[in-house]
């Protein structure tokens, strides 16, 4: 009789080999999520990367931003009846509290070991999560997906795709985008890339690295808060949501490349796709896919699939 792990391998690999036979509707609703879960992913990643490779913090109360911006959209729902405007109003207050953030207490840790920072950001991590004990309760909460996106596109007769789910995606690629433009055409993306580069040198010719740090560090924070507040109607408001995330987010910038933007929209998609993929096809090995993929790319790329 094989054993457990073993039978589990062949059942994944007899899986794979009937994925063909698996209808067209299904592979596309498992292709939508993957790339939604991956593009979500993204939405951390690139936050948490560009505090990395611009600042040089590590910083492991990223997860809380999301969950800061979970919690607002379900608290900001409630009151004005419309996630938009709740997601407009948690993003200036998630760029306005990370500009504070960075102000008040991350710049006077830039020149600190690593061991300094993970202290500080893990210690974040308890205090926000008080917090939000204290203002919102330790209750799981739900958020209705806004009425004009509450439907679904028929695939078959009996299969659909959320409308909601898609606009996610949209939301996610159209910041991408944004996000892109800003880093490689404009003034204030050339002055981040060289602050990245080599600090003492932009310094020496003008630039303002702390005020590039806040601009970089609000931006990371208000990133990861519409990624909270955009994944609230599918995934719930809840406590410790943050610390789930937070993992998978440093796989991402592990496997893309610390300080590549490039490099976490790729691997975001990689690890959005195995994951989901890999708890349909191989379920018995689903929690190891990720890992397995990371392991893979340092194997051959120790420093990602992109250098910053």
């Amino acid at each position: 009789m094989p054993t457990r792990p073993v039978s589990g391998v062949l059942w994944g690999l007899l899986r794979l080999c009937t994925l063909h036979l698996m209808d067209f509707a299904n592979f596309l609703i498992q292709l939508l999520n993957g790339v939604q879960y991956g593009l979500l992913l993204f939405m951390l990643a690139a936050g948490l990367t560009l505090i990395f490779g611009i600042m040089g913090v590590v910083n492991l109360a990223h997860g809380s931003f999301y969950m800061l911006g979970a919690y607002m959209a379900w608290f900001f729902t409630a009151q004005f009846d419309s996630l938009v405007l709740a997601i407009l109003l948690g993003t200036v207050l998630a760029v306005v509290f990370g500009w504070l953030l960075e102000w008040g207490l991350f710049r006077f840790f830039y020149h600190r070991d690593h061991l300094d920072q993970v202290l500080l950001t893990f210690g974040l991590i308890y205090i926000f999560e008080e917090v939000r004990s204290i203002l919102w309760g330790d209750d799981v909460h739900a958020v209705q997906v806004p009425e004009l996106l509450n439907w679904s596109i028929p695939l078959t007769d009996t299969l659909s795709y959320p409308v909601y789910r898609l606009v996610m995606s949209g939301i996610c690629v159209l910041l991408a985008v944004a996000l892109y433009l800003l880093i490689s055409k404009t003034r204030l993306g050339m002055k981040i890339r060289a602050g990245a580069f080599n600090r003492e040198m932009a310094e020496a010719l003008g630039i303002n690295i702390r005020l590039i740090h806040g601009v970089v560090f609000a931006l990371g924070v208000g990133l990861a808060a519409i990624a909270g507040m955009i994944a609230s109607p599918i995934s719930s408001v809840y406590p410790g949501m943050g610390s789930s995330v937070l993992i998978m987010c440093f796989v991402v910038v592990v496997i893309g490349g610390i300080g590549s933007v490039r490099g976490a929209l790729v691997s975001a998609l990689l690890v959005g796709l195995v994951d989901t993929f890999g708890k349909v096809l191989v379920p018995q090995l689903a929690g190891m896919a990720v890992y397995m993929l990371m392991a893979g790319v340092l194997l051959y790329k120790p420093e990602g699939l992109f250098k910053q």
